[in-house]
């Protein structure tokens, strides 16, 4: 099939080779590991930190953020630095329910200001925790429709101040781009055939917004992403249903 006949609607079936249980132990490590270089080309995370994340900072020097479906932690990472760098203190809990990100987030050198820790978002909300900001990346496409108006009700839940999921935008060029560009990242890991893949699980523009409550806003976030944004209108938090 050709890419420009498969995107013509979400792929709902198809499941990713480093999502399953028996995949390659050494291909997986290699992935998380060559995360950051696409999440640094792609993901535009530094401009998301300076446009929304530094702003809330420089209020009171200090905040709490999650980060769900953490993967390899490079991002959870990357926010910490920045903040850091900028003089405040972002403290960041990254989660992730697979044991095997759990474990390589955990066995690279620590950053100050982030931890790990495996769960799922709703075993938070069940212990009452709360952030400043809730945030995620590349992870709405994995989920089917329960789990996706889980994660966000968890968020809406969690987030005291604003909550930002980050994920792919569906389309014919995204996908040729990264099929060409990154495909040296894809010898011994699962980047380029995953990656593609989740362009094709992944939302369009119009297709994120039909599936959102009004409490969301579905937005382009650069080129080759949507950002599902969620704010609390108080500087305090909700109260929770």
């Amino acid at each position: 099939m050709s890419p420009w006949g498969s995107l013509r609607e979400r792929d709902l079936y198809s499941i990713e080779d480093m999502d399953g249980p028996d995949c390659d132990p050494l291909l997986l490590n290699r992935t998380y590991a060559r995360f950051p270089v696409v999440n640094r080309l792609l993901s535009r995370w530094r401009s998301s930190y300076k446009r929304r994340l530094r702003p809330l900072l420089s209020e009171t020097g200090r905040a709490t953020l999650l980060d769900i479906g953490s993967g390899g932690g490079d991002v959870a990472r990357s926010l910490a630095r920045w903040a850091r760098q900028d003089g405040f203190v972002l403290d960041v809990t990254a989660i992730d329910p697979d044991p095997r990100a759990n474990a390589f987030a955990t066995g690279l050198r620590a950053v100050e200001g982030v931890s790990y820790r495996q769960a799922h978002s709703s075993e938070l909300v069940a212990e009452g925790a709360a952030f400043d900001v809730v945030i995620s990346n590349h992870i709405l496409h994995h989920l089917d429709a329960r789990q996706f108006a889980g994660v966000l009700r968890d968020s809406e839940l969690l987030a005291g101040r604003v909550a930002l999921h980050n994920d792919l935008a569906r389309s014919n060029v995204s996908y040729l781009l990264f099929m060409a560009g990154f495909w040296p990242l894809g010898w011994g890991s699962y980047i380029v055939k995953d990656g593609l893949l989740s362009i094709r699980r992944s939302y369009t523009l119009p297709e994120l917004r039909s599936a959102i409550s009004p409490e969301w806003r579905a937005e382009r976030n650069g080129p080759w992403h949507n950002m599902l944004v969620h704010e609390h209108s108080g500087s305090g938090k909700r109260e929770r249903a």
